[in-house]
């Protein structure tokens, strides 16, 4: 056989080209094998690409030949199906934290995992208009090296950031520096947020994408006895807009037609009660906030917020200082 320096590499190259050129609607003959083994500098003949192939086969690789006119070989099982990629591709792109470049580079590495017809079909345009995407590259840092301090056991420092009327990001704290001890990463209404113990103040969340400056430190992590591993799936369960703060069991009183909206956003296990008017009652564990208020308004009416009395009476006044706001013909100058 036709000897070249890329013969040592034959086999990786020949599994290459079938999953790059090959699927179901789309088979490669061993002429054409040839051809692209000849561009890479490596000689071939035909037997050994039989023989290669059957090597493939018995290490475990699905390929799949199809005899007669026309016919071919394919490679017929990958690690992603062409569904999970597009599901992949999706998200990515309507993520809002990742940004354009970033999303453009994760697509092109997920494409690597499908022939390139194949790939053609995750260039696709998910339509996400109430989503801004992010500007900050510097978020999957971020992640990464808060994943390293959990798993080394380490506080970590960081300045933390917010928005002025400039549209700039400008530190809190006058630039003075958090150092807490970071516990998990959550993922919760498209941004990532991180746990911490901050001694003083207990355990905390702060959004990764507006920490800069992050820094490992040699102190070991405090707070052990505050986290609970088996509560992180719930922690922002009764929340709304991550708004933390104490829980409470609140009474709702709701029309039947807003039932799917409250087991979206409750869940199925929470506590119903029907009641003869058409309406029924719900108790749930909320943070009491004013985004949680601002979620009650949004249903004009059809929900009543009936206890705790301390909560009815924030929400009332909340109202009464809206409607305030309105009472005048124009707007306060």
């Amino acid at each position: 056989m036709p000897r070249s320096e890329g013969q040592k590499g034959k086999l990786v190259w020949l599994l290459r080209i079938l999953a790059r050129y090959t699927d179901e609607e789309h088979l490669i003959n061993v002429p054409r094998i040839l051809e692209l083994l000849a561009a890479e500098g490596i000689a071939a003949e035909r037997k050994s690409v039989y023989d290669d192939i059957a090597t493939l086969r018995a290490l475990g690789y699905d390929i799949v030949q199809h005899r007669g006119r026309g016919g071919g070989y394919h490679l017929a099982s990958r690690p992603f199906q062409l569904p999970e990629l597009k599901l992949l591709a999706d998200s990515v792109q309507a993520s809002r934290f990742i940004t354009r470049k970033k999303s453009d580079q994760l697509i092109r590495a997920l494409s690597q995992f499908a022939s390139q017809w194949e790939a053609n079909e995750l260039q696709r345009q998910v339509f996400a208009s109430s989503r801004v995407k992010s500007m900050n590259e510097s978020i999957y840092y971020n992640v990464d090296a808060l994943h390293r301090a959990i798993a080394s056991d380490r506080q970590v420092r960081f300045v933390y950031q917010e928005w002025n009327l400039d549209k700039k990001k400008v530190a809190r704290r006058g630039g003075g520096a958090y150092q807490v001890s970071p516990w998990a990463l959550l993922w919760e209404e498209e941004n990532y947020y991180l746990v911490a113990f901050e001694e003083g103040k207990g355990m905390r969340h702060y959004r990764v994408d507006k920490m800069t400056s992050i820094t490992t430190l040699e102190q070991p992590r405090l707070g052990r006895e505050e986290f609970d591993p088996q509560k992180m799936r719930n922690y922002a369960k009764p929340m709304f807009g991550m708004f933390g703060g104490p829980v409470s069991r609140v009474e709702l009183r709701c029309e039947n037609s807003v039932i799917g909206p409250m087991l979206d956003r409750f869940g199925t296990g929470v506590t119903i009660m029907p009641q003869p008017d058409g309406r029924f009652t719900l108790y749930a564990d909320v943070v009491v906030s004013p985004p949680f208020f601002g979620w009650l308004c949004g249903f004009g009416g059809r929900v009543e917020l009936v206890a705790p009395a301390d909560a009815r009476q924030q929400l009332r006044q909340m109202l009464e200082t809206i409607s305030k706001a309105y009472q005048t013909k124009e707007p306060a100058q």
